[in-house]
């Protein structure tokens, strides 16, 4: 059996701007071989089933600060549904969350060995502290669940698992939880509003001397479990992220340990551009949701359960950012969307920075309030405008910046004060995906009278350069694109499957392949996303960030019986019209000698 990675042929300016020409020539001079060639090793690439959400955990020299912990949201809210809020920190020796859970009616067992802690009001927390992923839960993944109780104290109401490779088994994993609500009471049919579970995990119960280096990254999933009546009435679970199941780590989300920043790709100075609402004709869509400006602090039961979370406000034209730790007046918290157009950024370049700035102009009472640490998101799940509520908001894919903004103080002039986030990261993949760049704010507020208000895109035109702006400044790329295409086994015979993988490096410009297939192979199978087929070629284009690294495999089944030499050529071509070539072989049906056997 033969493996040969393919060489590569460079033309146009892809390669010198004066347009020299290489041409290497793959020759297959033997077919008859009696020993594999040496396996080549494929460029690193990230793993296909990495978490497509995750949070950013910052540390604390000491105590975890609530106001200044991640925070993330999920779920829906209404008589029957429960929305929440999680936030994380961690120090030297504990990782700690906190949910917030927007509950009508609360229920726990004041007895808890009679039933399931799950059966009641309570949630579930996993960590895989490997981040190997997996379809069943092993030795390093661990689950904690706490049930909400009332006053009574003592460990009754949690229960610690590890995983056992086929499930989960009871472990006395030391782990603290407590729990807190606000409403009438626990256990009766009154409303309530609202109830806290609060899991501190040491280290030292999961082997750990300390926190893992800044950059690790485990997975994390949440499921918070809802009971409504005494009979029984058990709603489903809400889950983080969406496709979680406590059976799969590969279902889970990520978390990091650390905050993130950005890290430009290297490219000389280009230019700068300025996205507003009505600047050079660009169209910013945002909106409010939840608590904001025109919903804002409703207090009729009805109201709260049936219509504060369906609410729409993207046409208001200011809007507020709110959250504290008092988790009874849930329906004052408010969340902030915005989508802004990258087609004003040239073609083909690198993204070295971006830059969002609004104009706080108020707060929900300047007079007590305290400055807030607002955090910003990367948003990839689509929106309207005009439909967005707090309920079908999307979810944030990661946070990756905060600023502090400050409380009006003395006379309030509109349009106010400006603040800055750096969303270079959100601009940088959509950018990538050709996409608009899709960002949402939210705090982790403590204190009463946190909101801060906004000018939004829908400001009357005097006060115009107050809307929203993003500022995005970009270079010329440095890098260069690459191709490889290999071809797993070497060697098949009719009827067996070969396996062709094509690494391509991006130079942060768009780019085109097309992968000429070989007579004597099938149509593809099993061709990962992204590719397409036909006439006897394999296509794709994307525009892969500078040094990026994107695999797509696709497996064909070999037709041909004679013996001979399946080249596949594939070509990647540039916007500015370089291209590079390489090409695989793979033997079909290949003839094997053996050597005799000799015994002594």
């Amino acid at each position: 059996m033969i493996r040969t990675m393919g060489t590569k042929r460079y033309r146009g300016m892809g390669v010198g701007k004066g347009g020299r020409r290489l041409i290497v020539v793959l020759c297959v001079l033997a077919l008859l071989l009696t020993q594999p060639a040496p396996a080549i090793a494929a460029p690193a690439v990230a793993t296909t089933d990495d978490p497509q959400r995750r949070v950013n955990v910052p540390y604390f020299s000491g105590d975890v600060v609530y106001s200044q912990m991640a925070v993330f949201w999920f779920g829906a809210l209404d008589s029957a549904s429960n929305s929440v809020d999680v936030r994380v920190g961690y120090n030297s020796t504990h990782l700690y969350l906190n949910l917030s859970i927007y509950d009508r009616y609360l229920w726990y067992d004041p007895s808890p060995e009679d039933s399931p802690l799950d059966a009641w009001d309570a949630a579930s927390i996993t960590l895989d502290t490997a981040d190997d992923g997996g379809t069943s839960p092993d030795s390093d993944d661990y689950k904690f669940v706490g049930q909400l109780n009332w006053w009574e104290s003592g460990d009754e109401w949690q229960a610690a698992y590890q995983g056992n490779g086929s499930g989960w088994s009871p472990t006395s994993t030391s782990f603290t939880v407590t729990s807190g609500w606000r409403g009438d009471a626990p256990n009766n049919s009154n409303d309530d509003r609202a109830w806290v579970l609060r899991v501190w995990v040491p280290f030292s119960s999961l082997g750990l001397s300390g926190p893992p280096p800044q950059g690790t990254q485990w997975r994390l999933g949440i499921a918070v479990h809802d009971r409504d009546d005494s009979g029984g009435s058990y709603r489903s679970d809400k889950v983080w992220p969406e496709e979680f199941s406590a059976q799969s780590p590969a279902t889970w989300g990520g978390l990091t340990f650390g905050l993130p920043s950005y890290d430009p790709p290297e490219a000389a100075p280009g230019g700068t551009v300025t996205v507003r609402e009505g600047l050079n004709g660009a169209t910013v869509y945002d909106a409010g949701v939840g608590g904001t400006i025109g919903n804002n602090c409703p207090g009729d039961p009805y109201t709260i359960w049936n219509v504060w979370a369906n609410a729409n406000m993207g046409d208001v034209y200011r809007f507020n950012i709110q959250n504290q730790g008092d988790v009874s007046d849930f329906p004052c918290f408010s969340r902030y969307y915005v989508e802004f157009p990258l087609g004003a950024v040239p073609a083909g370049k690198a993204i070295l920075g971006a830059t969002l700035t609004l104009y706080r102009w108020g707060g929900a009472d300047p007079s007590q309030a305290q400055s807030s640490l607002i955090q910003a998101y990367t948003i990839a799940d689509p929106w309207s405008e005009s439909t967005i509520t707090w309920n079908n908001a999307p979810l944030a894919v990661e946070n990756i910046a905060r600023t502090w903004v400050s409380p009006v103080s003395g006379n309030v002039t509109i349009p106010g004060e400006p603040f800055s986030w750096d969303v270079s990261q959100a601009v940088a993949d959509a950018y990538a995906a050709g996409t608009s760049a899709n960002i949402a704010l939210y705090e982790a507020d403590s204190a009463y009278h946190s909101g801060k208000y906004f000018i939004g895109s829908e400001e009357e035109d005097y006060y115009s350069y107050a809307r929203p702006t993003l500022t995005v400044v970009w270079g010329e790329p440095a890098g260069v694109a690459d191709l490889n295409l290999v071809a797993m086994p070497g060697g098949a015979d009719q009827g067996e499957m070969i396996e062709y993988t094509l690494y391509i490096t991006g130079s942060g410009q768009r780019l085109s392949l097309a992968n000429e297939l070989p007579d004597g192979v099938s149509s593809p199978t099993s061709m990962d996303p992204g590719l397409d087929y036909g006439s006897g070629r394999v296509t794709w284009s994307g525009t892969p960030a500078v040094g990026q690294v994107v695999a797509l495999s696709y497996a064909v089944a070999v037709t041909t019986g004679s013996t001979a030499g399946l080249v596949s050529t594939a070509t990647l071509t540039q916007d500015d019209g370089s291209m590079w070539d390489t090409q695989s072989v793979a033997i079909a049906n290949p003839i094997q000698s053996f050597l005799p056997v000799v015994l002594q």
